[in-house]
């Protein structure tokens, strides 16, 4: 017998005792395993299921089943667009159905439901209406309905990728929409959680978990890694990635070591997915992406002491790549999400400083507690063992960006705590006394941003800085002359040039590796 592709999709809607969906034969790996819920479907097939059969889908928000064909009639149960429900006659206007999944019989008005042969000749049909709903916001729970009812009606041997690839676009927005309600709507809120619900009772997996106050919504991706198995176009294989290495989806209480498992896993996926035959919209959405794991890769490597300046280059090769002509609207966010990203780890490329005597200030690293590096301020007069100052931290400290004011008087370096998030450090004298402040670069919690040490204004106690971070869902920029003594704002703008201090001293290695000028 051939290898099976169990569906999970199927497995969750009973009519007359059996499988309603079963799960569809197709050439696979025979390592893929079936999921419980679809394995206890294969179980329990009878020769009955094999009777081809008509149900009901419904098509609306909010049906009423009644207990008798009448308007008047007692509510049994409220039903939603996707709910399939087993046709045992008709009375007058309405359709006499069960429901399975929330075990009451009743009556439905024909006009909010659609009839639907799981008949193999009529599989195109459903094919056809899968096909106009994969696309319409709104819709993913029906449209998850007519791609279970596809794969229960189409033979085995005529499955394709296409119905895997709808169903996991759909159930993807379905997510990604649950995620970023905000409005107090409570009848949409409503909506979004029924048609979680009902997907859910196809099988289909969101999973959940909190990221920076708000709960985060993403779908497990079974279809998706089912489009990776079979033959694919192009086209699929790169939507199949996409959303397989979303950002916002990969667990914040991941472990570092499986962290970096995850990046490494996200990467070679990208790689793979890019072909010469993409449309141009889609190839730039694969390097943006690429870029941005790329740059987390590089982060993790360094942690442990690889080669986090390859993978530097590669994040900057993705990103050099995007075609800015070919450049969407929609994609602008992704751009600016992944040039943060790939900027937050950009000093791994440019070589350490040689070690030597201070003849001003420098830094020395030395390791401390486990997973700690600490930093001593050095001077001529003052070497590692009695440092001018000394502090320890559990983030990348990037040496090759030290750099040290023409008084003297001042050090900056980046530190890069999070593999999304960079600050600067800044070591200054205060009344005769060093001390380290820390500029991130936004207010908030730590999501993503970096600060960056952009120059020092000659013959004065002034710091340039460039920051970029994202803030309530929008990215800033801004370019600030800050004074050295407390680091307060002086003067801001959102472009350089806008500022006499940084269009006269901008630093020239500053110029050389910042991505915030792109």
């Amino acid at each position: 017998m051939s290898a099976t592709i169990h569906l999970a999709v199927a497995a969750m809607i009973v009519v007359s005792g059996v499988a309603l969906l079963r799960s569809a034969n197709a050439a696979v790996p025979a390592t893929t395993q079936p999921t419980p819920v679809a394995a206890a479907a294969n179980a329990s097939a009878t020769p009955a299921d094999k009777t081809p059969g008509v149900i009901a889908i419904v098509v609306q928000d909010q049906v009423a089943l009644r207990a008798s064909p009448r308007d008047s009639a007692q509510q049994q149960a409220v039903l939603w667009q996707g709910d399939a429900l087993e046709i045992r006659g008709e009375r007058m206007d309405y359709v006499q159905v069960y429901d399975h999944r929330r075990e009451r019989a009743g009556y439905v008005r024909a006009s909010q439901v659609r009839r639907v042969s799981l008949a193999p000749a009529d599989a195109p049909e459903a094919l056809a209406v899968l096909r106009f709903l994969r696309d319409q916001s709104g819709s993913e729970a029906l449209g998850v309905a007519y791609a279970a009812a596809y794969l229960r009606a189409v033979p085995a041997s005529q499955i394709t990728a296409e119905p895997f690839d709808a169903l996991g676009q759909m159930a993807d927005r379905l997510a990604r929409r649950a995620s970023a309600r905000q409005s107090q709507d409570k009848a949409a809120d409503q909506r979004l959680a029924a048609h979680l619900e009902v997907v859910a009772a196809y099988g289909v997996e969101i999973a959940s978990f909190e990221r920076q106050g708000h709960m985060q919504l993403c779908y497990d991706g079974d279809a998706f890694k089912r489009v990776l198995t079979m033959t694919s176009t192009s086209a699929q294989r790169a939507h199949a990635a996409l959303a397989l290495t979303r950002h916002e989806c990969v667990d914040p209480a991941m472990s570092p070591l499986d962290r970096q498992r995850v990046d490494e896993a996200r990467a070679e996926l990208l790689d793979r997915a890019m072909a010469p035959d993409l449309p141009e919209t889609l190839k730039n959405r694969l390097r943006i992406r690429t870029a941005g794991v790329w740059a987390g890769v590089a982060f993790d490597r360094h942690r442990k002491g690889g080669q986090d300046a390859v993978a530097t280059e590669r994040a900057l090769q993705a990103l050099a790549g995007v075609n800015k002509a070919e450049l969407s609207e929609a994609d602008d966010t992704a751009y600016a999400d992944a040039a943060v990203r790939v900027s937050a780890s950009r000093w791994a490329t440019e070589p350490a400083p040689a070690d030597g005597p201070a003849t001003k200030l420098a830094i020395v690293t030395s390791p401390g507690q486990p997973g700690e590096t600490c930093v001593s301020l050095i001077d001529a007069k003052h070497d590692a063992s009695q440092p001018l100052l000394k502090r320890c931290t559990f983030g990348t400290v990037w040496g090759a960006s030290a750099s040290t004011s023409p008084q003297g008087n001042a050090l900056a370096v980046a530190v890069q705590p999070l593999s999304t998030w960079r600050e600067l450090w800044v070591f200054h004298r205060v009344n005769n006394a060093w001390v380290l402040d820390a500029l991130p670069p936004g207010t908030g919690e730590p999501e993503l941003g970096v600060v960056e040490f952009a120059g020092w204004v000659p013959g004065s106690s002034k710091l340039l800085v460039a920051r970029e971070a994202r803030v309530d869902g929008r990215f800033r920029r801004s370019y600030e002359v800050l004074k050295l003594d407390t680091l307060t704002l002086e003067n801001r703008a959102d472009k350089p040039d806008a500022l006499t201090a940084f269009h006269r001293w901008q630093d020239p290695r500053w110029k050389h590796v910042t991505l915030s000028l792109r």
